[in-house]
């Protein structure tokens, strides 16, 4: 599969995106049949059954809505392949939506096994995701835009959407 989309663009489409997504999935995927199948600890009942469940489909809804956005209504791929730095839209809100939106969607989808060791697992997936991000495209934005992307690094978070006074 091509990961450009035109002769001269810097940066691939989709990066190290794919990887990300899946060593969380991995992570998410290997606590819940560890914890909840294989061990079987930190299971939950009532009240917690709700309460996990009703926070896990928001996240689920949230994470969809940060990934569509971030990826299907922004034009980054126009943005990529201009090679022309992105931080209008939800990219004022969080640098990285389609990472974010999966780290949110995964989070919610742990969550509805109602297991307590689980919420370790967030945790971990954000620390893959920020390394992860740190040591490639990161280094790769700095070195094709420089300042303009140190000083946009200051002004808006790596993984979670909020809007910085």
């Amino acid at each position: 599969m091509k990961n450009y989309v035109k002769d001269g663009q810097k940066l691939p489409l989709y990066g190290v995106g794919p990887y990300i997504v899946y060593g969380m999935a991995a992570v998410t995927a290997a606590g819940i049949v560890l914890f909840s199948y294989l061990f079987r600890i930190g299971m939950l009942s009532a009240p917690w059954t709700y309460i996990f469940r009703i926070s896990g489909g928001i996240l689920i809804v949230f994470g969809a809505a940060v990934w569509f956005i971030g990826a299907l209504r922004s034009g980054m791929d126009e943005h990529i392949a201009e090679n022309k730095l992105k931080t209008d839209g939800i990219y004022a809100w969080v640098r990285n939506p389609m990472y974010s939106g999966w780290w949110f969607i995964i989070t919610g989808i742990s969550l509805m096994w109602v297991n307590g060791w689980i919420l370790i697992t967030p945790f971990i997936n954000w620390l893959i995701m920020t390394v992860a991000l740190k040591k490639t495209e990161e280094k790769w934005l700095l070195d094709l835009y420089g300042d303009e992307y140190a000083e946009y690094q200051k002004r808006v978070n790596r993984c979670i959407p909020w809007k910085r006074s």
